[in-house]
């Protein structure tokens, strides 16, 4: 447990220019402290006093801001910072150096069973506000830009940004598949519509003729 501590506090000096000492970061860092929590609720989630290790995790989100299910994978050496609004499903995983900003959820897509929560390899940057959803992996030192909402798995070394989530750099080098997702579905509907009146007007031109033409005959 000493352990595992240690190694969360050194993630946390590692990844904020903002620490002093990692005496500071154990006592006032809430993502250390949830952490440390979450430890204690997963090893009474395993030998299934599963009632006391939903009670620990509640005490913990409402001490800290952050919710741990108690049986979420979490390795030693991940650093939650601010934490604040911060969502762990039960079936997550989560590697060791992964880096975790307030606001993120790692959640599920509905009431589906078995692995429904993402599994996130070492090394990973998942930016504040961020929403991962489902039971697929985000891959090694991939960054998840903030607010972005991503539904399907993400490669090795990627940028992920958007809403929906769109893999943008590879290694920090651009897609250029990318350029041809850049259309706006606004103007393409406008010119859609443009079309549809254009011909609606011929259509009604040739009517008119017509009745003009029978109106004569009789």
């Amino acid at each position: 447990m000493f352990k595992k501590l240690r190694a969360d506090i050194a993630a946390a000096k590692r990844n904020d220019p903002a620490a002093r000492s990692k005496f500071e970061i154990w006592l006032t860092y809430a993502g250390v402290h949830a952490l440390s929590w979450h430890r204690w609720a997963y090893f009474l989630y395993r030998i299934r006093f599963r009632l006391l290790a939903r009670m620990t995790s509640q005490f913990a989100k409402w001490l800290t801001g952050i919710e741990i299910h108690p049986a979420a994978k979490i390795a030693p050496g991940v650093f939650i910072d601010h934490g604040a609004g911060v969502v762990i499903g039960e079936t997550a995983v989560i590697e060791e150096g992964v880096v975790i900003y307030q606001g993120v959820t790692l959640g599920g897509t509905g009431k589906e069973k078995g692995k429904r929560h993402p599994t996130i390899r070492k090394g990973a940057t998942i930016s504040a506000g961020a929403k991962i959803l489902g039971g697929f992996t985000v891959g090694e030192y991939a960054k998840i830009g903030a607010g972005a909402v991503v539904l399907k798995e993400v490669p090795p070394h990627a940028t992920v940004v958007g809403v929906p989530g769109k893999v943008v750099r590879i290694n920090g080098e651009k897609i250029p598949d990318l350029e041809q997702e850049k259309c706006d579905p606004v103007a393409e509907e406008l010119c859609h519509l443009r079309e549809r009146t254009h011909l609606l007007e011929e259509e009604l031109k040739k009517l008119k003729e017509f009745i003009g033409n029978h109106h004569e005959n009789l």
